[in-house]
């Protein structure tokens, strides 16, 4: 539940006489609706946090550094380019309502950061020194530059207060934030294992439909092929009569020296072909039994037995008993195809081994051994946005960058991944040369070609040499050679 307007007019009282003054050092977004602003006032550095959640919209310090993503989304990439090094002027709350904004000077002027904690509305807006919006955090483009406007209720709704939750300190610097923090770490825990069993619940689902299709379709081929059980006894039979048999004759009747009492059985023919044909049909047949019997049994086995521990694992969520992967309790080393079947809680890990490596920036890059590896990784291992990359004109290793959805690769990342490119091509004896860089969606097959061979657009170039520092800090790194 948000902070109301009462515990916001209280906050901001508690943090405006500590902040103003202070500046911006950094911003992070360690989610995609809260920021943190690292702000230092004389012989102390404090953490203020925004939170636009709709669940949870609030204010206050947090003393407990949060997780951050490898790369900062825009919003934050945005804070940090314009807002580095700004002095806070004032923090005031506007009006009664839950709107708080923070006036600041910047190396190119005035400009306002504004925390609309309205719930379901909430957002984090930057002005400029005419209060015309400049970016915010919903993406609001077609707002861009025209006159900034607060939220207005819809007519006949009013704010509903609750009674206080928080009871501040007086002898205790900030004692509210330490009041308000735990609060909302405890909810928004509950709120993500929530939310995490609620998505794992849909794909155990999604995933049992899908195995279960599997298995069907492997029953349905084994039945096929179970007509053709006895066909090599057919086979020996018409291979003692070889001589007896003429072309044309859609059946024979010969003696079944298989059964003890030498029964005549008779055995279809196709009149189109020769004796000969006829038996090496029925052989082939059996043949294509046996294999469907050797290799779709231990199938159906295992899609039976992963179905089964989706099963137990989704009844767990529904009983309320489950736990995420990283809290149960460890176990003996699972057989390799226990391994693959767990495939889908490691989507990195589940086609490989690759070489594996992790950027300057935190970032994991793959590499292909050989041919079969480069194909696997473009196009079993990656995804649409990831970062691919190859030594241009030459053969070499495929590339791959692991990105979030609509993140940009940094720099270095970039350089670091080229690196490992040029190094794994045969460009490494002249130790430089040029890589090609595109995203994975950009990267098609070359139809009839061998695998590996590819086919690439949208691409950019980058002329790289083997950097020894660079090389040596990537083999620090690596999580599997």
């Amino acid at each position: 539940m948000a902070l109301t307007a009462t515990e916001i007019t209280q906050v901001v009282a508690e943090l405006a006489p500590a902040l103003i003054g202070g500046w911006i050092q950094k911003a992070y977004q360690p989610t995609a609706r809260t920021v943190v602003l690292e702000i230092r006032t004389p012989g102390r550095t404090h953490r203020l946090l925004l939170s636009a959640h709709p669940a949870s919209t609030r204010i206050h310090l947090a003393t407990r550094a949060l997780q951050n993503p490898p790369v900062p989304p825009a919003f934050c990439q945005y804070l940090r380019a314009h807002l580095h090094g700004a002095r806070i002027d004032h923090l005031q709350q506007e009006g009664s309502d839950r709107i708080v904004s923070i006036a600041l000077t910047t190396s190119t002027g005035s400009r306002q950061l504004v925390a609309e904690l309205t719930g379901n509305a909430a957002n984090l807006l930057v002005l400029d020194a005419e209060r015309c919006l400049l970016r915010d955090l919903n993406r609001s483009q077609d707002l861009y530059g025209k006159p900034y406007q607060l939220p207005v209720l819809p007519a006949g709704r009013a704010l509903r207060e609750r009674d206080a939750r928080f009871t501040p300190a007086h002898h205790e610097p900030f004692s509210l934030s330490a009041a308000i923090e735990p609060h909302y770490e405890e909810k928004e825990s509950m709120d993500a294992f929530a939310a995490q069993k609620e998505a794992r619940a849909h794909h155990l689902k999604k995933t049992i439909k899908k195995q279960g299709r599997r298995v069907e379709a492997w029953r349905s081929d084994l039945a096929k092929a179970e007509k053709y059980r006895n066909y090599a006894r057919y086979g020996e039979l018409l291979k003692a009569n070889l001589g007896t048999i003429k072309k044309g004759l859609e059946s024979i009747a010969v003696v079944d020296y298989f059964d003890e009492a030498l029964p005549h059985i008779t055995i279809p023919l196709d009149p189109t072909k020769s004796a000969q044909g006829n038996m090496d049909d029925y052989f082939k047949k059996q043949r294509k039994h046996d294999t469907a019997e050797k290799e779709l049994l231990p199938r159906i086995a295992q899609g039976e037995a992963e179905i089964d521990a989706l099963r137990r694992e989704l009844q767990s969520i529904e009983q309320g008993t489950w736990q995420p992967a990283s809290q149960r309790s460890p176990v003996s080393a699972p057989t390799r195809r226990q391994a693959r079947s767990k495939s889908s809680d490691r989507p990195d890990e589940r086609r490989g081994p690759f070489r594996r490596f992790t950027s300057s920036d935190g970032l994991p890059i793959f590499v292909g051994r050989n041919a079969r590896e480069n194909d696997e990784l473009t196009f079993g291992l990656a995804k649409s946005d990831d970062l691919w990359l190859h030594a241009r004109g030459t053969p070499g290793s495929h590339v791959v960058v692991r990105l979030e959805k609509g993140s940009e690769p940094p720099p270095e990342t970039i350089r670091d991944a080229a690196t490992l490119a040029l190094l794994y091509s045969d460009l490494k004896k002249s130790g430089k040369g040029d890589v090609i860089y595109t995203r994975r969606k950009w990267v098609k097959k070359t139809k009839g070609q061998a695998p590996g061979a590819v086919t690439v657009t949208q691409e950019k170039s980058l002329h790289v040499s083997l950097d020894k520092k660079r090389l040596d800090a990537l083999k620090t790194r690596t999580t599997q050679e």
